[in-house]
């Protein structure tokens, strides 16, 4: 019998977003959410002759964006908490072959969504800093 290698299966209803220790729901189609770090690890400079220094980033802050239907039932909560101010934890856990987390413990939404209205549904965008942020 042949070997066929690992087959991974990835299912996005695995994929889950917690804000304030709340599951958000009704996510937009397509990228529902994205990590990412702010700034890599470090920086390099070569001198004119070859030689290299490195510079280590010890900048811990990273960006969640999640995109929601306008029908998401999310909306009101997320708004309000962009309007509070408040500090609150953020986490994106994949329960897929591959699991992976990103967020951390002290995050705030940037601003509420901005709103569009058409003849069909649009989406909702929020942009989340995590101050703490961490990914594995």
């Amino acid at each position: 019998m042949a070997n066929t290698g690992h087959i991974a299966v990835y299912d996005a209803k695995k994929v889950t977003v917690t804000v304030d220790g709340k599951f958000i729901t009704g996510f937009g189609e397509g990228t529902f959410v994205t990590a990412s770090k702010d700034e890599d690890g470090f920086e390099h400079s070569t001198s004119a002759q070859g030689d290299v220094g490195v510079a280590v980033r010890n900048n811990p802050v990273g960006t969640i964006e999640i995109t929601l239907n306008q029908t998401s039932p999310s909306i009101n909560f997320l708004d309000q908490l962009a309007a509070s101010f408040k500090m609150v934890p953020v986490w994106v856990i994949s329960n897929n072959d591959v699991k992976e987390k990103s967020g951390g413990t002290k995050a705030m939404i940037t601003k509420p969504s901005d709103k569009e209205y058409s003849d069909t549904i649009s989406e909702r965008t929020y942009e989340i800093k995590v101050f703490d942020y961490t990914s594995n």
